[in-house]
């Protein structure tokens, strides 16, 4: 992993940072950036110290969706290597959505294009005030193909329509209207509204958050029958009886903390 366009920090409580770092390019992906990211996302996914991980960035900007050069080399190459491309930011979007840890979204500056997919891959997102927002790939002849699926569960179908046709700019105010932020503060308070999380989070048991995760997709689109009651069923029944199920109704019971906070 080059360690000068994407860092990782850690601290004693669990909480990685991952930050994008080519703030000369307002942090746009290409191939580089996109295996170093993966790469990144799958080593705090086995390491068993990480309880919270932050998607942050260096720069003005957060992301600014695919670099210009990059989609001008992709422009020339065939239609197998823009598949191949294309497949690496479905898997890096994949493995953000699939992290068994909680993971947050810091938003400094614009998102754009890609940008807007990862965070759409995250569970919290907390964005400036200062923000603006756009899925511009229609604007240069593409589609936001890879990142749709992702957007959509933010955003819904409706918002889509407009946005990825249009491709026109939306404030951090009206991205918090549509679900694609949770929070809009001012740039001051970033850290801090960060922060409050990372201490909402911590409270969780570790396993029961990857279970919950884990959940959210297993229900996404689902109609409530007969097979998704049983599913369901079975689902509480193992985390009550798992080690960590039990200790948090001890503690409960006990009026105590549980061993993971």
């Amino acid at each position: 992993m080059n360690k000068d366009i994407v860092t990782l920090s850690n601290n004693e409580r669990g909480v990685t940072v991952i930050t994008l770092n080519r703030p000369e390019v307002h942090n746009a992906f290409d191939g580089e950036l996109v295996h170093s990211l993966s790469m990144a996302l799958k080593s705090v996914e086995e390491d068993e110290n990480v309880r919270i991980v932050i998607i942050a960035a260096n720069g003005k900007s957060f992301c600014a969706g695919a670099d210009i050069k990059w989609m001008r080399q992709m422009g020339l190459a065939n239609e197998d290597e823009n598949k191949r491309d294309a497949e690496s930011i479905a898997e890096l979007l994949g493995i953000l959505d699939g992290l068994s840890k909680p993971t947050i979204s810091l938003i400094q500056g614009n998102a754009y294009g890609g940008g807007v997919g990862l965070i759409s891959a995250t569970d919290i997102a907390i964005a400036v005030s200062k923000a603006s927002f756009a899925i511009t790939e229609t604007r240069v002849g593409v589609i936001p193909s890879v990142i749709s699926p992702f957007v959509i569960n933010k955003i819904g179908e409706s918002h889509a329509r407009r946005y990825f046709l249009t491709g026109e700019r939306f404030s951090s105010e009206q991205a918090c209207k549509m679900g694609l932020v949770h929070d809009v503060v001012s740039s001051d308070a970033l850290a801090v509204r960060c922060e409050e999380y990372v201490q909402l989070l911590l409270k969780g048991g570790p396993q029961a958050q990857h279970e919950a995760k884990k959940l959210i997709s297993a229900t996404r689109g689902k109609v409530f029958n007969s097979d998704l009651k049983s599913d369901l069923a079975k689902r509480i029944a193992k985390v009550r009886v798992s080690n960590e199920g039990q200790e948090g109704l001890l503690a409960f019971h006990e009026k105590r903390k549980a061993n993971w906070i």
